[in-house]
């Protein structure tokens, strides 16, 4: 586990978000949300305690599915 780095305290898988570091996805890293392990998380924040996962249905004006904001107590870790 050493030579895999500190996750972040708000990471992104989009691409074109600020947030978004590759180095971190070459590691499979998962999420808890109160305990309970998500797996559709787009992006999260530990420190201000929330995550976003896509809406199954609503899109935005571009196609792209809209995002729902979830808070709680955020953990990340690698698998």
């Amino acid at each position: 586990m050493s030579d895999k780095p500190a996750l972040p305290d708000h990471l992104s898988v989009n691409p074109k978000s600020k947030f978004y570091a590759e180095e971190f996805f070459e590691y499979d890293v998962g999420i808890r949300l109160n305990g309970k392990e998500r797996t559709n998380v787009e992006e999260y924040c530990i420190s201000e305690g929330w995550i976003k996962v896509s809406s199954p249905t609503a899109k935005d004006r571009f196609g792209n599915p809209m995002l729902m904001k979830l808070k709680g107590e955020v953990e990340a870790f690698y698998k």
